[in-house]
């Protein structure tokens, strides 16, 4: 099933060296291994042979004094791109408002923190000029706030937290990627009480879900995607995706769900979360 103007919420866009470290890591500690593109130019013609029509690009700095060379680093890459659509990050340990500001200021369009990697999560305080800016920009923020796939014990994340920033910051959009995962339960349950809470489906509902990401996605229903399809956005963590990509999809389209729950979840509600509808 095609969906005009597809949009991909879940997708890396860093520099090479960075990304060899990032998937070297991944592949040390999960097993995983890689054969999707990490230059621009390949990443995308791979994305618009899948039907896609834009991505956003998502960052992380993990660790300090990286995050404003790597914001700078992916809004120019960005400006030549005709699908990409620019987040920031920033580390808890920088001078937090200084570098969000200057993104936000240069066109991000919105936050990304890697709450595990990075060593803070929704309820650091240390992010709170991140948070607040975000509130004055009007830019949303995708927080990996759950603990899968091997982040049980880090005290950056969970349901807990996610909780404490929405009730915070009631005015900023966020979205739990991974659906929240191994938290799913209690994310959707924020999506059903917060309109301003999203869930991104990377990694958590592909035929792939259970051997990657160690989550069952049948353990989320068809009523309850459709339900919340207003609240739920397609995203892969591509290209860092140790499977085909079109397996990511698959997932969702084998629900056979309704035409609305489809332009929701592969467009409408990306540009919710963008500030586009």
């Amino acid at each position: 099933m095609a969906v005009s103007g597809t949009i991909d919420a879940h997708v890396h866009l860093m520099p090479p060296r960075l990304m060899a470290a990032i998937r070297k890591s991944l592949s040390a500690e999960a097993g995983w291994t890689f054969d999707h593109p990490t230059e621009r130019e390949a990443m995308e013609a791979e994305l618009r042979a899948a039907g896609i029509d834009r991505y956003i690009a998502l960052p992380y700095a993990h660790k300090p004094d990286m995050a404003a060379a790597l914001n700078e680093w992916v809004l120019a890459a960005a400006e030549d791109s005709a699908m990409a659509v620019p987040f920031a990050t920033v580390h808890g340990d920088d001078d937090v408002a200084a570098v969000v500001r200057a993104a936000f200021e240069a066109g991000a369009r919105g936050l990304k923190f890697q709450c595990p990697v990075q060593e803070c999560g929704p309820a650091d305080p240390r992010l709170d000029p991140a948070f607040e800016l975000a509130a004055e920009y009007d830019r949303p923020i995708v927080f990996h706030a759950g603990t899968a796939p091997m982040f049980e014990s880090s005290p950056h994340v969970g349901a807990d937290q996610f909780e404490q920033f929405v009730e915070s910051y009631p005015e900023v959009r966020a979205c739990a990627a991974h659906m929240g995962t191994f938290e799913a339960d209690a994310f959707m349950g924020f999506a059903r009480e917060h309109e301003q809470v999203f869930l991104d489906t990377t990694m958590a509902l592909s035929p792939r879900s259970a051997d990657v990401l160690g989550f069952d996605p049948s353990e989320i229903g068809d009523d309850e995607l459709g339900e919340l399809s207003e609240s739920v956005m397609f995203g892969t963590d591509f290209p860092n995706v140790p499977y085909p990509y079109e397996a990511e999809r698959r997932g969702l389209i084998e629900r056979e769900l309704s035409e609305a729950v489809y332009a929701d979840v592969f467009r409408r509600t990306a540009e919710r979360f963008l500030g586009e509808r």
